[in-house]
Parts: structure tokens; C-alpha cells; sequence
């Protein structure tokens, strides 16, 4: 299963009015100034899954300092909270971006792109799950793909968050229940430009009730900064790059890249998803595309 649509369920909850004119975030009950000059959709409570979450005050309103730096208190993750996503695929767009005199890097994904559709994206509460109890630790799940119902298991700790597994909507003959061992590493925290982590897993249990197993491995890093703009609005932003490699023996059964923009306070703002086997390390043909929508 690919990070760049775990990261793209990061993204705070959104609500309450919009459209205050504003000249900095402070200005703003949202703490968001929008590149128009209008105050973004303020935060609401992380509702009833507040509670799952860890005790950083992740829960509370989050003010971006612009450190260069993401504290895990930096990321809205707590179960009960959702955001609007726009959602493409097949769809064809530079992941390269435009280089600044500064070494840093601009994109934009306010356009239109092919096969368009907004959808919100939801961290589940793992409470009353059909398999909360082979997940005891599990912080919340959340959808891995446009046009799949496939949920992928979390953990949020000291750490960062890492993927215990992947579950099907319902238990029975013909379940996915997949366990990751050791889980794998999503986002390493706190991190920066330059920042490395990888992890390698077995992955084993059932495929819409088939037993499978075999190795994935991920290596991410921060390889750019710059600033990424939005349907939603402009976000300074770190890429996470993300390559994954799946095996079984020495047989290579599966190669992804993907990237994954992260604002401090809105998680995940964009990503995107390259198609199977991508050998070139910016591409133009996604399989999936997603950005933060209004």
C-alpha cells in the first residue's frame, strides 16, 4: 500500500466561516491567511475520537511557525477528523514544479485535472471495528485509495506514524486483514529538509480471504521545499518522496513513487502517486492526484 494516500488523511478538519480579509495567519480563528488575502475555514473539534489521540495537545488549535521544521504536535492526527479533497486520476501534471532562485520550488494544483472529484477523506475511530482487537495500539484507520474500500491502520506515538496494517470494510470469508511487521515507517518525527527514514516489512494474513505474504519496503525523505498551492490556498510545504518496493523472494512483484506535500498544522496538502514502476525520479503521468479543497 502506497504513503502518499495515508498522508493525503492528515489534512485538519475543517469548518466554521471563511472569507475574513486578512494580511497573516494570526489574523485569522483558522490561523490560515490565504494567499487572497481571506481567512481559510477554521479548525472544529476533533470530535469523539479526541480521545484516541496522543497527549500533545494535538487536539488544540495549531498555530504554524514557520521553523522549518514538523513537530508531531504540527500534525492534526486524531481520529474523527476530515477534510475535502480534490481527487484525480490518470491524470497528467509536472511533480517537478518550477525551481526558485532561493534552491527552493513552487507547484501548483489549483487547475482543473483530469477525472476530477472532491471527496472527504475521514480518520476512523478504531473503536467497534471488526478487527480493533488484532490492532489493540491502532490510533485510527483511514481510506488508501480513490475507488477502493481498503482502510489502512495507524499508529501515532512519540515516533511519528507507521501503518500496523490493512483491513477490508467487513470480517468474514472474504476479509483483507494484512499485518505489518515491523510496521511500517510513514512519517518519522520530527523532520526537516534532508531528513531519511525506510522501513522493510513482512507483510502476511488475507486477501479477500486469501492467505498472501511477501515484502514491501519503503524509503522516504524530504528531498524539496518550496511552496505548494492549492484549491484551498498557498502552503509553504516539505515533499516527502517515497519509493516502494514489493517482493516476494527475489521476484519483484511491484515499484511505486510518490510524493507527499506536509504544512505545518494541515498535515498532508497534497499527493501524488506515480503508476506502477516508475523509473524516473520526477514523473508527469499519475496514477492518482490529490490536493486540499475548500
Amino acid at each position: 500500500m502506497l504513503p502518499s494516500l495515508l498522508l493525503c488523511s492528515m489534512a485538519v478538519s475543517c469548518g466554521g466561516q471563511t472569507g475574513a480579509t486578512c494580511t497573516t495567519d494570526e489574523e485569522c480563528p483558522s490561523h490560515f491567511c490565504k494567499a487572497d488575502g481571506t481567512c481559510g475555514e477554521a479548525e472544529i473539534d476533533a470530535g469523539d475520537g479526541s480521545a484516541d489521540a496522543p497527549g500533545d495537545g494535538m487536539s488544540g488549535l495549531c498555530t504554524p511557525n514557520h521553523d522549518g521544521m514538523i513537530a508531531l504536535a504540527e500534525l492534526p492526527l486524531v481520529a474523527g477528523r476530515s477534510a475535502k479533497f480534490r481527487i484525480a486520476t490518470n491524470a497528467m501534471w509536472d511533480t517537478a514544479g518550477t525551481s526558485q532562485g532561493s534552491g527552493s520550488r513552487v507547484w501548483n494544483l489549483a487547475g482543473q485535472l483530469a477525472n476530477d472529484s472532491d471527496e472527504t477523506i475521514a480518520l476512523a475511530n478504531p473503536m467497534g471495528t471488526w478487527w480493533k482487537a488484532d490492532f489493540p495500539t491502532a490510533t485510527y484507520a483511514a481510506p488508501l485509495a480513490a475507488g477502493s474500500d481498503l482502510q489502512g491502520v495507524f499508529l501515532v506515538d512519540s515516533t511519528g506514524v507507521t501503518m500496523l496494517g490493512v483491513v477490508s470494510p467487513q470480517g468474514g470469508t472474504y476479509k483483507t486483514e494484512l499485518e505489518y511487521d515491523p510496521p511500517a515507517r510513514i512519517l518519522a518525527v520530527p523532520f526537516m529538509a534532508g531528513s531519511t527514514w525506510s522501513t522493510t516489512s513482512t507483510v502476511s494474513g488475507y486477501a479477500q480471504g486469501v492467505i498472501v505474504a511477501y515484502t514491501e519496503k519503503y524509503e522516504s525523505r524530504v528531498d524539496q521545499v518550496g511552496t505548494m498551492t492549492t484549491p484551498y490556498g498557498d502552503f509553504p510545504a516539505m515533499r516527502v518522496a517515497t519509493d516502494l518496493t514489493r517482493t516476494s523472494g527475489l521476484a519483484l512483484l511491484l515499484s511505486k513513487r510518490s510524493f507527499a506535500w506536509v504544512a505545518e498544522c494541515f498535515g498532508s496538502v497534497a499527493t501524488v502517486q506515480s503508476k506502477d514502476f516508475e523509473s524516473s525520479s520526477e514523473f508527469s503521468e499519475a496514477a492518482e492526484v490529490r490536493r486540499l479543497a475548500p
